[in-house]
C-alpha cells in the first residue's frame, strides 16, 4: 500500500453494505485521484467476501474474516482496524458519522496518535497537507480544517459525497484477523429491528416535503394530493412531526432519516442545516418558500419565491392535465 492510498472501513447493515460505505468510495475515489493513490477498502466480519463484489468501487477489498467479528464489537474492530491502518500505512482513513464510526474513531485515533476530524463534508489536497471542511454547531458553521498528519482520521457526514459509479476489479485480500480477539466490555446479544413504519421514505424516489409553511394540519391533505399525483410519498420537516401532525417515519433531516430521492420538493421549509443534513444528496431539489434568504435555496436547484399555499392545487391541475 502506498502512504498515498486512502482506506474506507466499510459497514455492513441487515447483512448487505450500508449507503454510507458507497459514499465513503465515493469520497475516497475523489481523494484518491488528488493524492494518486488507491482506495481499498476493509470490510470486517464473519463472511465478509460475499459483500466484496458491491465494493468494486475499490481498487482493494481487504476482508477480515473472524467469528469475533460476526457482529459490531467496538473492542474488536478497534484493535484489528489499529493493527489494518499500521501495516497499510494509508494517508488517510474515511469513517461514516453513524453509530459504529463514533464508536471506533475517537479511540482508534488515540492508539494510532493520528489526527480525527468529525463532520467532514468536504476534503481536498492542499500541498503537504489535507484541507478538510466540517460541520461545527450541527452545521451552522463550516470550518476548513488543515491535517498535515498521516493518517488522517476523517469521520464523513452522510451525504457529503455521491457514491462511487466506478466499477472495476478489485484485488480481493481474505485474511483472518491479525490479532487474536476476545470478547470485549461490550458485547452484542441480540439485534432488536425496528418495528415497520407506514412507509420507508428512504427507498422513495419522489418526495414531497412540508414545513411551516404549511400553516395548519388541514392543509397537509393537498400536499399529499401533489405527493400522490407525483408518484412519490410525502414527507416533513421536523417542527411538522413535533406538532405530531405526520408521524417519526416522515421526518427528514438530521434527526430523522437520510433521503436521496429523485426528486425533493421542499415545501415551505426554511432549511435549517439540520435538515439540509437529511436531503441535500438528492439528486434534484426544488424549494418553495415565501422567504428569499431562507437556506434551503441555498442546496435547491430550482426555487419558487411564493406562498405554496396559492401554488399546490394549479400545480396539481397542470399535472393531471399534461397527463391527460
Amino acid at each position: 500500500m502506498s502512504a498515498q492510498d486512502i482506506l474506507v472501513v466499510a459497514e455492513t447493515n441487515q447483512d448487505a453494505p450500508a449507503d454510507i460505505t458507497f459514499e465513503l468510495l465515493g469520497g475516497a475515489r475523489e481523494l484518491a485521484g488528488a493524492t494518486g493513490g488507491q482506495v481499498v477498502a476493509v470490510l470486517l466480519g464473519s463472511d465478509g467476501v460475499k459483500h466484496a463484489a458491491a465494493l468494486s468501487a475499490a481498487d482493494r477489498i481487504l476482508v477480515i474474516d473472524d467469528p469475533q467479528l460476526a457482529a459490531f464489537s467496538p473492542d474488536a474492530y478497534v484493535a484489528v482496524l489499529e493493527h489494518v491502518i499500521s501495516a497499510e500505512g494509508p494517508r488517510a482513513v474515511l469513517v461514516g458519522c453513524t453509530t459504529i464510526g463514533y464508536d471506533v474513531a475517537p479511540t482508534l485515533a488515540a492508539k494510532l496518535n493520528a489526527p480525527v476530524v468529525n463532520g467532514c463534508k468536504a476534503v481536498a489536497v492542499e500541498g503537504d497537507a489535507l484541507k478538510v471542511t466540517c460541520g461545527l454547531c450541527g452545521g451552522k458553521i463550516l470550518a476548513d480544517v488543515a491535517v498535515a498528519g498521516s493518517p488522517a482520521i476523517l469521520m464523513t457526514l452522510p451525504g457529503s459525497f455521491r457514491p462511487s459509479e466506478a466499477a472495476g476489479q478489485a484485488q480481493v485480500e481474505t485474511k483472518a484477523s491479525p490479532v487474536p480477539l476476545q470478547p470485549g466490555a461490550v458485547t452484542f446479544e441480540q439485534m432488536i429491528m425496528p418495528e415497520a413504519g407506514d412507509v420507508d421514505i428512504m427507498q422513495q424516489d419522489v418526495l414531497v416535503a412540508i414545513g411551516r409553511g404549511i400553516q395548519q394540519e388541514g392543509n397537509i391533505e393537498m400536499a399529499q394530493e401533489l405527493a400522490e399525483t407525483l408518484g412519490g410519498e410525502l414527507a416533513a420537516s421536523r417542527p411538522i412531526v413535533d406538532q405530531g401532525w405526520l408521524p417519526t417515519t416522515r421526518q427528514v433531516g438530521k434527526s430523522g432519516m437520510i433521503v436521496k430521492p429523485k426528486l425533493y420538493l421542499a415545501l415551505g421549509i426554511s432549511g435549517a442545516p439540520e435538515h439540509q443534513e437529511g436531503m441535500s444528496g438528492s439528486d434534484v431539489i426544488i424549494a418553495v418558500n415565501t422567504d428569499p434568504s431562507a437556506p434551503i435555496f441555498d442546496v435547491a436547484h430550482y426555487g419558487v419565491e411564493m406562498d405554496l399555499l396559492d401554488l399546490v392545487e394549479p400545480l396539481v391541475e397542470a399535472i393531471n392535465a399534461k397527463k391527460g
